[in-house]
């Protein structure tokens, strides 16, 4: 698509969409299923999106909300935003073959935790709380870690040792929002320590910087993302500030109002991080129909990265499963 002149206009963001923990972890599943057949069961969605959890149950994935449900002897996956070290020890006592799809970048956080937590720091998680990923970290190091819920929060935190305290943040936050409640526990804690890299995910940073760029020329942005996704929810936000009229959340076209198209010339469109371009062509097309047919691309960075999948994958997990069964059985 090209940017062509028109009265009214398109800007899409790019990059959009997937990244490249959400595309690993889809795949994962379908891998799985392709491998050892269903069901594969999966604790939690595996990344926040209607359109992919319901597109994996007609394939044969199914999602709980509790291993407890998982029948023994089955196989079940752990989501893209992690889970507790408590997690994997109920999984084991339920006779489970598991696979691990956390998204590299939160195990990179939860190992941070560890070790901060091994040099007896105080930890300062910032997230939101009852956050998937909020709640595996924080499992990490439960002793430790103290959830700062935005700036607001800052005031009642209260540490051990002001000089060993350290924060660190759920990977899909805004980046503005984030570095506001940094600088708060900063000047509460002048030495406070910060992680040796951003926690912040590449991806969310660079669909927020899309967002930036192109929500002041907009006067209504459409995020396609559901409403349980926070990094979906978080480019609503960043659009706003940047100076779009409204901006608006939706899951699928059929969704868009058309009232919200009254005065407006420039519609920004993006896709938050567990999205398929499949649901903005959608969308595109939806606008398309309405008289905005000219698209421009708004580029904010190339996105390279890639994931290898799970290494479970490479391994007969029915035969696993199988021998924990029978070795259950040998105990009784």
């Amino acid at each position: 698509m090209t940017a062509t002149t028109g009265s009214r206009r398109v800007l899409l963001a790019a990059p959009r969409g997937y990244c490249a923990g959400v595309d690993r972890a889809v795949i994962a599943v379908e891998k799985a299923l392709e491998q050892y057949g269903a069901p594969i069961y999966v604790r939690h969605e595996i990344v926040h999106n209607k359109y992919v959890v319901q597109t994996l149950e007609r394939k044969g994935a199914v999602f709980v909300e509790r291993t407890e449900e998982v029948p023994e002897g089955a196989i079940v996956m752990f989501s893209a935003h992690g889970v507790a070290p408590t997690v994997h020890e109920e999984a084991e006592r339920g006779k489970l073959a598991t696979i691990d799809a956390t998204c590299p970048l939160v195990t990179k956080v939860h190992k941070e935790a560890i070790r901060y937590a091994n040099d007896d720091f105080d930890i300062l998680l910032i997230g939101h709380e009852g956050h998937e990923e909020v709640i595996g970290t924080s499992g990490e190091a439960p002793d430790h870690i103290t959830l700062v819920d935005g700036p607001e929060d800052v005031a009642k935190v209260e540490v051990r040792d002001p000089s060993k305290v350290v924060w660190l943040s759920q990977t899909t936050l805004s980046v503005d929002e984030t570095m506001e409640t940094v600088d708060a526990l900063k000047t509460k804690f002048p030495g406070l320590v910060s992680p040796p890299s951003d926690d912040i995910c590449y991806a969310t940073q660079n669909r927020q910087l899309a967002v930036k760029q192109m929500g002041a020329d907009s006067e209504l942005v459409i995020v396609v993302g559901s409403r349980n996704s926070s990094n979906s929810k978080r480019l609503v936000e960043v659009a706003k500030l940047a100076g779009a009229r409204e901006a608006y959340l939706v899951d699928f076209a059929s969704e868009i109002e058309e009232g919200w198209l009254d005065g407006v010339t420039t519609v920004g469109v993006t896709s938050g991080a567990s999205v398929p371009d499949v649901l903005v062509e959608e969308v595109l097309e939806w606008l398309s129909q309405r008289g905005y047919a000219d698209v421009e691309i708004v580029k904010a960075a190339e996105e390279s990265i890639t994931f290898s999948l799970p290494k479970e994958l490479r391994r007969d997990l029915r035969a696993e499963a199988a021998a924990l069964m029978q070795g259950s059985r040998s105990e009784k």
